[in-house]
């Protein structure tokens, strides 16, 4: 098993954050206080730190696929059947996706089903699955 890796992400609104992290994508809370807040993001430590919102946070798009990705974004790479599993749990709690679930590079090397959404503070988050794990850095 790789090493989990940390990652803080800002965000203007702790507690607005903190439901969503927890009660929406169910992740599993740990240590926190007023101002951070630990999750267990898929076997990976995620925290989110208060930062007041500013103009300079503006999300930058690059077009891939003929879609507009936001950058910066984050996500975990996520099992073929649980990544799909975990679609569908979005779509019924409404997510609202920035792009929709969808398959790229359908039959050729590097298969992949991908989608980005929002949380409420305007971090992009990415999910993503390879057909088969072993393509993932494949050019």
């Amino acid at each position: 098993m790789p090493a989990p890796f940390h990652l803080a992400i800002p965000v203007d609104d702790v507690q607005k954050a903190r439901i969503f992290y927890r009660d929406t994508l169910e992740l599993t809370e740990g240590r926190s206080s007023d101002h951070w807040v630990d999750f267990d993001f898929f076997g990976h430590q995620l925290v989110i730190h208060y930062k007041p919102k500013s103009a300079q946070d503006d999300v930058h798009h690059n077009s891939v696929d003929g879609k507009e990705v936001p950058v910066p974004h984050f996500g975990v790479v996520l099992p073929w059947d649980d990544f799909h599993q975990f679609a569908e749990k979005l779509k019924q709690k409404n997510i609202e996706f920035v792009i929709e679930p969808y398959i790229r590079f359908e039959g050729l090397p590097g298969e992949q089903a991908t989608l980005f959404f929002y949380d409420p503070c305007g971090n992009t988050l990415e999910f993503k699955s390879f057909k088969d794990i072993s393509q993932l850095f494949a050019k």
